[in-house]
């Protein structure tokens, strides 16, 4: 009989999809403060592969933010009702300004939160759900069939190919 094992902690990642540079900002001071210090974010990534979108503004933009600190991986649920909050408060009457989504990275996957349901996510609880966007074999990301298009796109397997570095330096090292 297998005992049970609590994994190691994972690295939080958010995006954010915005068309103003003032809603990006105010979003990234509001998780700043929740969730500390940036380790990486990258450029604004143009975005163009939905219309569910269009109701945030012109010329989407993605934006990808790495946490320094490391979370327990339960704890996606809590940070997905988090980020829900802040795009509510940080949007318009009757008018949403950005969205944003975390997700996590361990050694061998990229999850992604969601309150949405359908047949490839995992419930976690209180209307959270997560999608395994990648998997991580033979030293490289491996879509499947539900992978987002946009989540193939170079500029995304970059962020997340440092990333995935970043976070395997970060659990290697031991404190004294």
């Amino acid at each position: 009989m297998a005992k049970p094992e609590v994994p190691p902690k994972a690295k939080l990642f958010i995006s954010i999809l915005y068309s103003s540079d003032e809603s990006l900002n105010a979003a990234e001071k509001c998780l700043n403060k929740k969730y500390g210090p940036v380790e990486k974010r990258t450029d604004p990534i143009p975005f163009d592969h939905t219309e569910n979108f269009d109701e945030i503004g012109p010329d989407l933009k993605k934006k990808f933010i790495l946490f320094k600190k490391l979370i327990r991986r339960e704890d996606i649920v809590n940070i997905k009702l988090f980020t829900n909050k802040t795009e509510e408060k940080l949007s318009e009457p009757n008018h949403r300004t950005l969205n944003i989504d975390p997700g996590y990275i361990t050694l061998s996957n990229v999850f992604i939160a969601s309150c949405k349901e359908f047949y490839h996510r995992t419930y976690m609880g209180r209307g959270v759900y997560l999608e395994n966007e990648y998997r991580y074999a033979s030293k490289k990301f491996i879509f499947w069939d539900w992978t987002y298009p946009e989540y193939k796109k170079k500029e995304y397997l970059d962020f997340f190919y440092a990333a995935r570095k970043m976070y395997h330096d970060q659990i290697r090292i031991k404190p004294f």
